[in-house]
Order: structure tokens, then C-alpha cells, then sequence
């Protein structure tokens, strides 16, 4: 029989959610050990953004949650205890200092993910948090009720009152996300929906995307279509791969691709010139192609497209390449005008998790209360971050949402003994939020030297 420490919460993942998660349990009085299996805490936060690590996203609420693709209203709760700005202030407080870039996206000022991790080291700390590196758990134990404690892969045994489930998803396997959380919530009873790869490239049927390998396109709109509902659309950028594409746009996209199986027929059309109607681009080639009158058609279009694309916009617009420019015929230009504002591929499917940014999918949040996080099935067991059925578009939305939930997860955390008061007699889903009150004045002074910033590499998660 396992002596149980009625106080002490285990949290399981040293990830973005279980580095906040402890963070806040401790903050609100209870004895915490962090479990990572991994050498490091936040090995998965060193990848994010390419290194630089996209924390979080600072829209306004509403915008925010247009930005969650699964659950949404399951996360109203777990934002409003803990948002956007309340991170910023955490982060910047604990010596992580930060900027905004375009499409409102938030990085540390130095451009290096380890000052997020040593951020949250240092807070751990400060906060007596008991950090266990190559601590993988094998096992959560119960009484059939409540939670006893974690079974350690190498035997050990951890009693505790509560435990915290922070593992992840399935994506980047490399860095510990091998769906552990998954397993453990099987296990006790939870249900697991079907986890798919999402925020990841696409693969499409047609072969000339090979001779476009490595071509980016900017400021095109994308739509994506299933039959006659269209699932996605946006503008930004987008990148050709010798098996499909790829980018920001295409990885949103995908998301809402979704669990359809591949015999849904999905369809990108892209909009080369978004800035212009069908008229204004027709006058726009036909001025070009008055300028360019005698030459050949296929050398008249180097002020249209990008060198790569233009062959394939010959071959499917189906005009001899040879022609004379001054001999292209009205339902020549039309067809070509068409195919601009609507270049069409069709879908084959997703790349695997191994090229994935999230996993969309994981323990249902019906099982879970969304006012705390805790299990409807088991007493002191908690979830938060990847390992839930939660997920949004690239931006540092994902990162939010592990934030989030973390915050609070670990500051709902009650204590076993009827006996101890909260404290200081503040509710607990205050204290830890409180200690970093954010005011959008506090925001302009803090974040006003790095406004406006241009971006460099891709989305964050």
C-alpha cells in the first residue's frame, strides 16, 4: 500500500504545460516534483519557431479563439485565468524579455528559445519545485477513485495526492512526445480521439509540383476546398516541395483538413495576384503583353510570375510557348487570367507526425472540466497542453494554449487536507495570476521599442 503525500503534486512533462503547470501548483502552496524524461526541461520549446520560439500570439480575445481549430469554447476558462498578456508579464518578470513581429506573433527579444526555459527555471527554483530529469513514468496509480501516486519505468514509486498529466502529443517524437499521456489516460479510463498530424505539409497528386521544388510565394491567398464547402482560406505565404507543399498557409490549412479520410477529395486553389480583380489583371497583362508584343509568349511573362513558375503556367494554360505575343487571343488571355487567380492542386494527403508541428486529437475534453482541468473520472488527476484534444493555427496559438491550460491546471490544484486553507484566503484561481496583473498601459510601455518588428523564419507553434 502506497503512503500517500496528500499535498504532493506530480507533474508528468517538462514542456511548455507542465513547466507552467508546476509553476502555479507551487505558487499556490504545494509541495511540486516535475517529471522529464528528457536531459533538459523544454526541449521541444528549443525547436519552435526555428530556434527562436514564437511564445505566444497577442491579439485580443475574440481573435484568439478565431485562431483555435478544436474546442475552442472548452478553452474559454483556461484563457481567461490565464491569457496572452498575463504570459508576456510572467515571462518578462522572471528575465525573459520579449518583442512582437508581424501577424501580432511574440518572441524573446534575444531570438533564443532557452531564455523562455530558463525563465521558467528560474521561477522553479524560486519556488522549491523539485526538478527530475530522465524520469520517465510508467505508470499512474489510483485507489480506483482518487490518485495515489506514479510508478517511475525504473520502479520507483512517488506517492501524491495529485498528478498532472503535461506529455504531449505525437509530434517530434525526437524531443519525448512519444504519446505517453495518451497511454496513462487509456489506462484509467479516459477516452482518446483519433490523433491525426496537423499544422504539416501537404502532399498533392500532380507531378510538376517537383520542377517548383523550393519556390516561395508570398502574398498569395489560398483556399482550400472539399466538394462545395470550403474548409480554409487565407493570405500569406506558401512554399513549393518536391512532394507537395508546404509553409504557413498550407500548414493552417491542413489543420483544417483535419480526420477526413483521403477518399475526400480535398482542393488548394491559389490566387496569385489577390490584389487584383479578374479586370484589373487582365489590363495588367494586357499592358505587359504590349510591351513585350513581338517576343515569344514564353518570354513575355517574367514581370507576372516568379522564373520557376512560369513553364508550368505555360503548360497549363495551354499556349503555345511559342507564339508571338501580339498573336494570343482573347480566350488565351482569359484562360490565362483564370489560372492566375485560381492555380489548382489536388490534395493526396498529410506528411506524418514526424514533420508535424502538433498532434490534433488526445484525451477527450468531455472527460475533463474545463473550470480546472481536473478529470470527471479520477480525483486529482489533471491534464494539460498537447496531451488534450485541443489545437490551433500557427502564430504561437498552441504555446498559448499549453500555457493556458497549464496555469490552470497546477493553480487548481486543491489540498488533500480539509485542514489547510488556501493561501493567503485568495481564491486559487487568482493567486499566481494576481502576483503579474497586466494593463494594456503596462503593455504599450513594455513592448513599444520592439513594435513593428519585421519576422524572420516561419510561424511559431
Amino acid at each position: 500500500m502506497m503512503n500517500i503525500d496528500k499535498d504532493q503534486a506530480v507533474v508528468i512533462g517538462g514542456g511548455a504545460a507542465g513547466m507552467m503547470a508546476a509553476a502555479a501548483a507551487a505558487e499556490n502552496g504545494r509541495p511540486v516534483i516535475l517529471l522529464e524524461k528528457n536531459e533538459k526541461l523544454g526541449k521541444k520549446l528549443y525547436i519552435t519557431g526555428k530556434g527562436r520560439c514564437n511564445v505566444t500570439n497577442a491579439c485580443e480575445r475574440d481573435k484568439f479563439f478565431e485562431n483555435i481549430v478544436s474546442n475552442p469554447k472548452f478553452l474559454y476558462s483556461a484563457f481567461h485565468a490565464f491569457d496572452n498578456k498575463r504570459l508576456e508579464m510572467f515571462l518578462e518578470e522572471n528575465g525573459c524579455y520579449l518583442k512582437e513581429e508581424r501577424g501580432e506573433r511574440v518572441f524573446p527579444a534575444s531570438d533564443h528559445a532557452s531564455d523562455v526555459t530558463a525563465a521558467f527555471e528560474r521561477f522553479l527554483r524560486k519556488r522549491g519545485v523539485q526538478v527530475r530529469l530522465h524520469s520517465a513514468v510508467r505508470e499512474i496509480k489510483t485507489d480506483g477513485e482518487k490518485i495515489t501516486g506514479v510508478i517511475l519505468v525504473d520502479g520507483s514509486v512517488i506517492p501524491a495526492g495529485t498528478v498532472i498529466v503535461a506529455t504531449g502529443g505525437l509530434s517530434y517524437q525526437s524531443t519525448g512526445s512519444t504519446g505517453d499521456g495518451h497511454r496513462m489516460a487509456r489506462e484509467l479510463g479516459h477516452k482518446v480521439t483519433d490523433c491525426v498530424p496537423a499544422l504539416v505539409p501537404l502532399e498533392t497528386e500532380e507531378d510538376w509540383c517537383k520542377k517548383l521544388q523550393g519556390l516561395s510565394l508570398k502574398n498569395v491567398s489560398l483556399t482550400m476546398t472539399c466538394g462545395k464547402k470550403k474548409l480554409y482560406q487565407g493570405f500569406g505565404e506558401m512554399l513549393f516541395t518536391h512532394y507537395g507543399v508546404s509553409g504557413p498557409l498550407v500548414l493552417s490549412a491542413s489543420s483544417y483538413l483535419g480526420k477526413r479520410k483521403v477518399a475526400d477529395v480535398a482542393v488548394l486553389t491559389i490566387d496569385l495576384k489577390p490584389a487584383l480583380s479578374e479586370e484589373q489583371l487582365d489590363k495588367r497583362i494586357l499592358r505587359d503583353f504590349e510591351e513585350n508584343r513581338n517576343r515569344q509568349f514564353k518570354n513575355a511573362l517574367g514581370g507576372l510570375y516568379p522564373a520557376k513558375l512560369i513553364s508550368v503556367m505555360i503548360e497549363r494554360s495551354g499556349i503555345d510557348p511559342e507564339k508571338k505575343v501580339h498573336e494570343v487571343t482573347k480566350q488565351e488571355r482569359r484562360r490565362l487570367t483564370e489560372l492566375t487567380k485560381a492555380f489548382t492542386l489536388q490534395v493526396r494527403g498529410k506528411r506524418g507526425f514526424e514533420e508535424a508541428v502538433i498532434t490534433q486529437g488526445g484525451v477527450s475534453v468531455k472527460e475533463v472540466n474545463p473550470s480546472t482541468m481536473e478529470s470527471k473520472r479520477i480525483r486529482g488527476l489533471y491534464f494539460a497542453g498537447e496531451v488534450l484534444d485541443l489545437d490551433g493555427l500557427t502564430g504561437g496559438f498552441n504555446l498559448q494554449i499549453a500555457w493556458s491550460t497549464g496555469y490552470l491546471a497546477g493553480s487548481s490544484v486543491k489540498s488533500a487536507s480539509k485542514d489547510v486553507p488556501p493561501l493567503d484566503r485568495t481564491p486559487r484561481s487568482t493567486r499566481f495570476a494576481s502576483q503579474i496583473t497586466f494593463t494594456q498601459e503596462n503593455a504599450k510601455v513594455r513592448h513599444s521599442p520592439q513594435k513593428n518588428q519585421k519576422g524572420r523564419g516561419s510561424d511559431g507553434i
